[in-house]
């Protein structure tokens, strides 16, 4: 029977793969009318499995060094492919640490999900190696220091752009849509 290391780095490495199945898909160009509503919701759903890496105990893996999980993946594709689907809208303005500053930067869609991409394939490298805690450790450290934040700010964005193309359309069409959805 796995331990409760083994099962969450399983459960993790599952949805990481979900993740980035998804979101390739959607880079392809696949279908294009549902990418921001797909890309929130898988965004939204790793954002989940962050959260749970964030809530335990810090993981510590068995090593004092990271074993080299092998060549990096190459993600440009990803990220080109990305950034030609959100053309016009994928960069975005946000603050640096809401906490401690009010200094603004700006941001790219493109970037934080290719950035997720990169952490998430660089922890699905050591699991595929069987170094279960070796994985954990990673997703939660790269969730803490980075993709997390990223993450937050994609499905921000992402809900704020779904936000407008949904409740930024024509008076007179909303307006059909509701009766027809209240008298149908």
């Amino acid at each position: 029977m796995p331990d409760e290391t083994t099962l969450l780095a399983d459960e993790c490495a599952a949805e990481a793969k979900s993740w980035l199945a998804t979101v390739a898909d959607i880079a392809s160009g696949a279908a294009p009318e549902s990418a921001i509503p797909l890309l929130l919701l898988a965004t939204s759903q790793i954002q989940l499995v962050g959260a749970r890496l964030g809530a335990i105990t810090d993981v510590v893996p068995e090593q004092r060094f990271e074993a080299d999980p092998g060549p990096d993946t190459e993600l440009d594709p990803l990220r080109v492919g990305l950034a030609q689907l959100l053309e016009g809208i994928d960069d975005y303005a946000d603050v640096v640490d809401p906490v401690v500053s009010t200094e603004l930067a700006r941001g790219s869609l493109s970037n934080d999900l290719t950035a997720i991409a990169d952490a998430l394939t660089h922890g699905l490298a050591h699991h595929e190696a069987g170094r279960a805690t070796e994985a954990l450790w990673w997703w939660q450290y790269s969730y803490l220091a980075d993709w997390g934040d990223r993450a937050s700010m994609a499905a921000r964005v992402l809900q704020t752009l779904l936000a407008h193309l949904r409740l930024d359309a024509d008076p007179d069409v909303a307006g059909e849509a509701a009766f027809d959805a209240l008298h149908g």
